[in-house]
């Protein structure tokens, strides 16, 4: 079983990402979103072999309509990697944890 993930909102995400000193991913996700429910727990299973490397976070877009909106995520799930407060990378749709390994290798190593 993976580690649970930590909310972040609109009004933390400066603090709490852009501000960070490791690399964060961002889940940004729904409650009625099917393929954001089947890659939760692949992400809380990275979260918990690379967290120490890797800070997870989860933000629901349904309340945080903000942040979303900012970084023109259109479609969810949609997975963004945050480093020294730059969008580095993004991942959108459900993966299987293999692919997301591979898409975020340069963050875990």
């Amino acid at each position: 079983m993976g580690e649970k993930m930590n909310a972040v909102t609109d009004a933390e995400f400066d603090q709490t990402v852009l501000k960070s000193d490791k690399p964060v991913l961002v889940d940004f996700w729904a409650e009625w979103c099917g393929p954001c429910r089947q890659v939760s727990p692949i992400l809380e299973e990275l979260n918990a072999d690379h967290g120490d490397k890797l800070t997870f976070l989860k933000m629901n877009v349904d309340e945080n309509p903000v942040t979303p909106s900012n970084y023109k995520v259109t479609g969810i799930p949609t997975i963004n990697v945050y480093v020294n407060g730059e969008l580095a990378k993004s991942i959108v749709g459900a993966k299987p944890k293999a692919a997301l390994l591979k898409e975020l290798a340069e963050f875990t190593a």
